[in-house]
Order: structure tokens, then C-alpha cells, then sequence
């Protein structure tokens, strides 16, 4: 099974984006050392924390400090902007790193919704005209007689690739017969369904002619059991206070977690994830990698690993890979 990493740029404090930014860096050189098959970046905004808003200029300098490894957009929020101007950032792209890019697209807005208003040109997003503006881009990257034409012309074959976490994505995906990358991390209570209803109703196309399906969950591996808990305790908390707007800013320390006091609210939400990723020793964590692929019919693994000491995740994706190899 093939494994591929999803970076999105964590800060610890807000002050932080800098040092944040040079780790996606270090991090991507040390996936293609380690033999991952892609690293993708991700677009959110308005998080204080998080430094990736903007994954097409991120993979410029990822591609510059790698050789060999793909590398893509996990994703890039379509209703956001024009089809015409991602199709020509791509291909820029893919002519700077040639046979190295994926073109990941969703449609959720990676924000709130007054965020997604201010990224709108005309202040409305056009989450209901995502499958139109899907059809645009394919029709920019893949066809050779656009107009406008995109400039500098595409290089061949750009894959493009269905993000999604619903049935709706699933759907679309099957019809326009695209490769389909399911965000478990983000709904942990997907439908395990969703990869089998994908394959079982896909239209091959000329660019995909079998289905291909990624499952893209949390995973925390550690030496030992007890701090790859304390890492995943860290970041469920951190997520919790963000969503509930109890977070002033900085993250908290996987010892800060350890000692915090767990209400109801806070063990609820630690359980409705826990089904959905993968903790522990490599064993124990490959374990539950096998066990989520084969339950949801995944073709291969995209791990996200949001441990707050980059030396941590550098050892998570180290200890993954050698449990595959083993």
C-alpha cells in the first residue's frame, strides 16, 4: 500500500508562521528520503495558527527543495476563484516540476463562511457551481484547443483529483471519472460506504480509466504507547478550544494537554474521533492503518500528522514507514 503525507503548515503560536513554514519544507525533503509517494499541502484561512493558506505558492518552494516526490494540492477550495487562473497556476507548476504535480480541488471553504464571503471577488462563493467550475478546470488542463489558452500551455496528463469528506464529492468523482481522496480526518464519521459507492458507479475516463481511491486520516506514532497519546491528547485538545472558541492563540504543550482537566465536552469529542485515525506504536498503528483501508476500500493511505514538536513528526512518519517495510 502506498503512503503519502498531508502537511498543513501548524504554528505553534501565531508568531510562529515562519519557523512553520520551513518545516513543511524540511518535512517534504524528508518524506522523498523516506520514500513516501506524494506530499500534498493544504488550504485553510483565518486560522491563526495554521501558515498554509496558500498551497499553490507553498509547492513552489516544495518542489524546489525535492526531486522525485509528487507533489499536490490537499486541496484547492474551487468555489473560491476562477478555473481559468488555478488552470494556469497548475500549469506553471507542472512545467517547473514535470510529471510531479496533482491538482487536488474540494469543495468546502476552508474557512468560515465571512471568510469565505471575503475570498469571494464579488463577495458570493459559489459552493452550488462547484461540478461547473470543476468542468472548467479539466477543460483548461486537459484539452488543447482552450480559449483563452492557458499560458504556459499544460503540461500532459495534470492529475485532478476529487477531494471530498460526504457522498456528494464521491459522487462527483464517479461521474467525471476522477481519482478520489476521502478526508476521514476532517468527518471522522464518514461513511465507510463512500469508496465502495465511488468504485462501484465509476465512469473511466481517458485519464483515469480504473478507479483510484485515497483515504486521507490522523495518524500518531510514537516509541511507545503512552507519548503517542499524549501527542494525539495535545492536538484533539488544541482542535477542541479552537472550535469552541476557547483557544487564545497558542497550542498547547502534549504536557500542558496531560494536565488538563477533561470535561464532558471535551471527552465527547475526544471519543467521536477516536475511530478514525491511527495511535500508537508502529504495530499498534499500522494495525489500525490496515484496518480503516480495508473498511473503507482505500487503494492508499494519506497520513496527517499535527504533533506539536516537529521533531515528533518527523519521527511518526519515520516509525510509519518502517512498519509498512516490516
Amino acid at each position: 500500500m502506498q503512503l503519502s503525507i498531508l502537511d498543513q503548515s501548524l504554528a505553534r503560536q501565531p508568531s510562529e508562521a515562519p519557523t512553520a513554514l520551513k518545516e513543511t519544507i524540511e518535512m517534504a525533503r524528508l518524506a522523498e528520503m523516506l520514500g513516501y509517494h506524494r506530499f500534498w499541502l493544504s488550504e485553510h484561512h483565518a486560522f491563526a495558527t495554521v501558515a498554509g493558506s496558500a498551497p499553490e505558492v507553498l509547492l513552489a518552494a516544495v518542489g524546489a527543495a525535492t526531486e522525485r516526490i509528487r507533489i499536490g494540492s490537499g486541496g484547492i477550495m474551487l468555489p473560491h476563484y476562477s478555473p481559468y487562473k488555478v488552470a494556469e497556476v497548475f500549469s506553471l507548476l507542472s512545467n517547473l516540476y514535470p510529471g510531479r504535480i496533482d491538482v487536488g480541488i474540494g469543495r468546502a471553504p476552508g474557512a468560515d463562511m465571512s471568510t469565505a464571503v471575503a475570498l469571494a471577488t464579488d463577495g458570493r462563493p459559489k459552493f452550488e457551481r462547484f461540478p461547473e467550475l470543476t468542468e472548467q478546470l479539466s477543460h483548461y488542463l486537459w484539452d488543447d484547443n482552450t480559449r483563452p489558452v492557458v499560458s504556459p500551455r499544460p503540461q500532459p496528463g495534470i492529475p485532478l483529483w476529487m477531494l471530498g469528506s460526504s457522498a456528494d464529492s464521491a459522487v462527483l468523482a464517479a461521474q467525471r471519472g476522477l481519482p478520489y481522496n476521502l478526508g476521514l480526518f476532517i468527518n471522522p464519521q464518514a461513511d465507510h460506504r463512500l469508496i465502495g459507492h465511488y468504485k462501484q458507479h465509476f465512469q473511466p475516463s481517458e485519464l483515469q480509466p480504473e478507479p483510484h481511491a485515497i483515504l486521507t486520516l490522523s495518524v500518531f506514532c510514537a516509541d511507545d504507547e503512552e507519548r503517542a497519546k499524549a501527542l494525539c491528547l495535545a492536538h484533539d485538545l488544541n482542535l477542541f478550544r479552537f472550535f469552541t472558541g476557547e483557544s487564545d492563540g497558542r497550542s498547547l504543550t502534549p504536557a500542558e494537554a496531560c494536565a488538563y482537566p477533561l470535561g464532558p465536552r471535551e471527552m465527547a469529542f475526544i471519543r467521536s474521533r477516536e475511530d478514525s485515525r491511527a495511535v500508537g506504536t508502529p504495530a499498534q498503528v499500522w494495525e489500525q492503518i490496515n484496518h480503516l483501508a480495508q473498511l473503507h476500500q482505500a487503494d492508499e493511505i494519506m497520513a496527517v500528522t499535527n504533533m506539536y514538536y516537529f521533531e515528533d513528526r518527523q519521527r511518526s512518519f519515520e516509525l510509519l514507514i518502517e512498519s509498512r517495510q516490516n
